[in-house]
């Protein structure tokens, strides 16, 4: 497509490209929204949603819990805290610190919660942010909690893609829109300052400056009592970032760690994970040094995890004098509780030996466990959270060497009598064994309708998670559900993601049509009844099946898509997937991105099956005009093609439950029509 005749469609909020959009929403709408059954659906998801005894997941600062929580009464939500005695009681007493829809309403605008960073360690003021219609861009002010009461002459920005953190009262670092030449072509800041209270920003120190061709420049004061530090960032993409270390004098002192290696310092030691072979480990191990002594220029590291073919190491977390480490084998999670040495002379010994080590909880097969919060400043405090396809979380609280204690369970929020979930392995094109998970009827009376999800990027692993939405609308209905672990993401660690890079990608649609092809095998389905879904990278992944095997699929449900891979560079955040994807601009690169993307192979007389698009006009990380325009194309074309634009939502997609289960309402009446020819 030489001349994109749709181009129109990337004005966000021209108004021919929003009057096209309200015709296509009332079209969908029209289409979907009007059976006896939809009105039901939408309420009764809003009910899960809604639910009072969700679990309240927390974070701790200094001696209160704080959570942030959105309900039938408080749809946009209220921010609030209490004390763990409370947190253990079936009905805590919370105390209300900022309720956003009061100021909200109060000051007309469409407000979002964006996060809050509260200053340590007296936890009394705290930098909150704010989106409008829930984008990426937000407004910064200042809060006090003990006065209840933004501050008037505090620290305040107008909205942008800012980037902010204390260092002190009256000091933090900061990076945002100044005007022309301080962001990065992926719209991010590209400079940071320290910003003194009382001064205008304009006259805020420079700590630091990139390029525009950068991704961000980033700087964070890490206030440990005994090892007060700042660092700076510098991300050249998504992948390559340089750390520096600030030092007595101001200078940077760039920390040697390789570009695609991640790091993070807590206070004697220094963690790394490379992702390509380093000091003779291997991608995706976990190595501790002695900070003081790596800067002093030893390479010694102490081994503390190596992967495997089944084994991946997907996180850890501190609290005050371990370290908390989570594995995934084969797509189920593991964790382990790692004591350093106290004696330095037991380090450097390259075997880990000098570590304590024991499992922190036993996990069931199949499941997924998550730490939601530690305390790395003053204890040994944690926050489990155990869940799987079909078992409703539970929130464990507890001590390392100390008892746990079962803090929180959620109920059963559909029925799941005669459900089960089992792990098989697909084989794709290359031999390799793809995993993906089945939930759903255990008698197995023949193929039913199925809907496969995926991912496949950004080495974000797909994990068992309790989906109360998909619960009530698919699995509790007769559908079975199914997640694809397919290369790209991170599954098997980093060797996993970086099969299916650039020019690789491919790789990863090869895994899931194998999936596909399996589930068929199997009888668990029939290409009449499977229908796929995935968002973001995932919907980029859902139009690449679309145009390469439509054949294998009944129906598709793309939600805030990638699928102009010749222009995403262009749009919103998209020049920050350069790194994963390439560059459009590249003659080395742009053959593949041609290849592979969905809007340019779009054709006529292909089989494709019913396609909905989902998007949102507040999205300003993926841009709507993607979604937008594939569906304008697969119009000309004659394909039958809903697309449902959510004038707010982010890329999210929905700021609050009632919105998130009208467009699930839309997602599930789409695809049982198409698939199990019923209506929700």
């Amino acid at each position: 497509m030489s001349d994109d005749p749709y181009l129109w469609l990337e004005e966000v909020e021209g108004e021919r490209a929003l009057d096209w959009v309200r015709e296509r929403n009332a079209e969908t709408a029209a289409e979907l929204a009007g059976g006896d059954g939809f009105a039901g659906l939408v309420a009764e998801l809003r009910e899960v949603l809604d639910a009072p005894d969700r679990i309240p997941y927390t974070r701790r600062r200094g001696p209160y819990l704080y959570n942030f929580w959105q309900s039938a009464e408080h749809t946009k939500g209220v921010w609030r805290r209490t004390t763990l005695d409370e947190y253990r009681t079936d009905a805590p007493a919370w105390d209300v610190l900022l309720d956003l829809d009061a100021l909200a309403a109060e000051e007309g605008e469409d407000w979002t919660w964006a996060g809050a960073q509260v200053l340590r360690p007296a936890y009394r003021r705290a930098l909150v942010s704010l989106a409008r219609g829930g984008g990426d861009a937000v407004v910064v002010r200042e809060y006090d909690l003990a006065e209840r009461a933004f501050v008037a002459d505090g620290f305040t920005l107008p909205e942008a893609k800012t980037d902010i953190g204390w260092i002190d009262e009256d000091h933090v670092f900061v990076g945002t829109d100044e005007g022309p030449g301080s962001l990065t072509a992926s719209g991010y800041p590209r400079t940071v300052r320290r910003w003194r209270r009382g001064t205008p920003l304009d006259a805020a120190e420079l700590v630091h400056e990139g390029q525009e061709s950068d991704l961000v420049v980033s700087a964070w004061h890490d206030p440990t009592e005994g090892f007060e530090r700042d660092f700076v960032v510098r991300y050249r993409d998504f992948w390559h970032h340089e750390t520096h270390l600030i030092d007595d004098e101001g200078e940077l002192r760039r920390l040697d760690l390789p570009e695609d290696a991640d790091s993070s310092v807590h206070r004697e030691w220094l963690l790394v994970t490379p992702k390509a072979p380093w000091l003779g480990q291997p991608a995706g191990a976990l190595l501790a040094f002695r900070f003081d002594a790596f800067l002093a220029g030893r390479r010694e590291p102490e081994v503390l995890f190596t992967p495997d073919d089944r084994t991946a190491l997907a996180g850890h977390s501190w609290t005050r004098n371990h370290l908390i480490v989570e594995t995934l084998q084969d797509v189920a999670s593991r964790l382990h509780v790692l004591t350093p040495p106290a004696d330095p002379a037991t380090a450097g010994t390259g075997t880990g030996a000098g570590w304590k080590r024991q499992e922190l909880a036993d996990i069931p097969p199949l499941s997924s466990a998550a730490l939601t919060d530690t305390d790395p400043d003053t204890g040994d405090e944690y926050f489990l959270s155990v869940t799987g396809h079909l078992v409703p979380p539970t929130l464990h609280r507890g001590e390392i060497g100390g008892p746990g204690e079962t803090i929180k369970q959620a109920p059963e929020r559909f029925d799941a009598d005669g459900l089960e979930a089992r792990q098989y392995f697909a084989v794709s094109a290359d031999g390799t064994r793809v995993p993906y998970t089945v939930v759903g009827p255990g008698d197995r009376q023949g193929p039913r309708p199925t809907l496969l999800n995926g991912y496949g990027g950004f080495e974000v692993s797909l994990t068992p998670s309790y989906d109360t939405v998909r619960g009530r609308a698919w699995l509790a209905r007769g559908g079975t559900f199914v997640v694809a672990g397919i290369r790209g993401g991170g599954e098997y660690g980093p060797r996993w993601h970086r099969s299916a890079l650039k020019a690789d990608r491919p790789r990863a649609y090869e895994d899931f049509e194998a999936v596909a092809r399996d589930l068929v095998a199997r009888g668990i389905t029939t290409p009449e009844q499977l229908g796929i879904t995935g968002g973001s990278n995932g919907g980029l992944l859902m139009g690449a099946m679309l145009v390469r095997s439509p054949e294998m699929f009944g129906a598709i449900v793309a939600h805030v898509p990638l699928l102009d891979m010749l222009r995403f560079h262009r749009l919103l955040a998209g020049a920050s997937w350069i790194a994963e994807y390439g560059d459009p601009d590249d003659p080395a690169d742009r053959p593949h991105l041609a290849a592979l993307s969905p809007y340019h192979r779009l054709a006529a007389g292909r089989p494709y099956p019913p396609v909905l698009l989902t998007t949102s006009t507040r999205d300003d990380r993926v841009h709507p005009g993607h979604a937008r325009k594939a569906a304008a194309r697969l119009r000309e074309l004659g394909h039958r093609v809903l697309l449902h634009e959510t004038l707010a939502g982010g890329h999210a997609g929905a700021t609050d439950h009632e919105q998130t289960a009208y467009n699930s309402a839309l997602e599930h009446t789409f695809l049982w029509r198409t698939l199990g020819g019923r209506d929700s």
